[in-house]
């Protein structure tokens, strides 16, 4: 189980950040990734992963006036 957004979020150990993104519908235009605190650069999503017990934070960016 990781921390996804503040939440339990159960699954597989060893998930890339790209699948994570994929599973819950991630798509935004702009998003950061944080996991433990760390900015992922959207490059490295495919190589990056994610183990139990990890926190995982996905912010969208969002402009307004």
């Amino acid at each position: 189980m990781i921390k996804l957004n503040n939440r339990d979020y159960e699954c597989q150990d060893g998930i890339t950040v790209e699948e994570l993104m994929k599973l819950n519908n991630f798509t935004y235009a702009r998003i950061i990734v944080y996991l433990n605190g760390e900015v992922v650069l959207p490059e490295n999503y495919a190589s990056t992963t994610i183990h139990h017990g990890d926190d995982v934070k996905a912010i969208h960016l969002m402009a307004g006036g």
